[in-house]
């Protein structure tokens, strides 16, 4: 497969957002909780902090070990694209696509968030 500048900018966009969706976005919490643990400590003011952290041992803890790593996650979802872009087109580019326009809206709110807290 070859790709051009574009469609590599396109598929690394939409890489970004499918990844950051998968370990942080609230909405695929549900995704993530079945590998993860949560636990309630108090600090030393006395409040309540909720930690999380992957499962201790088995599928369940290497799967909550592979999400708890933005950088593993992010090496897996580029693979899984790069495939579903190869083999199943014509369903992968409207995916891809919108997952890119996603990931270049995030980017530009980033960069403003940045500017306007400064």
């Amino acid at each position: 497969m070859h790709l051009t500048l574009l469609q590599f900018i396109i598929l690394s966009f939409a890489s970004f957002r499918l990844t950051h969706l998968l370990v942080f976005d609230k909405i695929t919490s549900f995704i993530r909780a079945p590998f993860f643990e949560e636990f309630m400590e108090k600090d030393e003011n006395g409040k309540e902090e909720l930690y999380i952290m992957p499962k201790q041992s088995g599928v369940r803890g290497w799967i909550g070990e592979l999400l708890s790593c933005y950088w593993c996650t992010g090496i897996w979802m580029a693979i899984f694209l790069f495939l579903f872009a190869k083999y199943v087109p014509y369903i992968a580019d409207p995916v891809i696509l919108i997952l890119a326009v996603a990931g270049v809206g995030a980017f530009i709110e980033s960069i403003i968030q940045k500017l306007v807290n400064e």
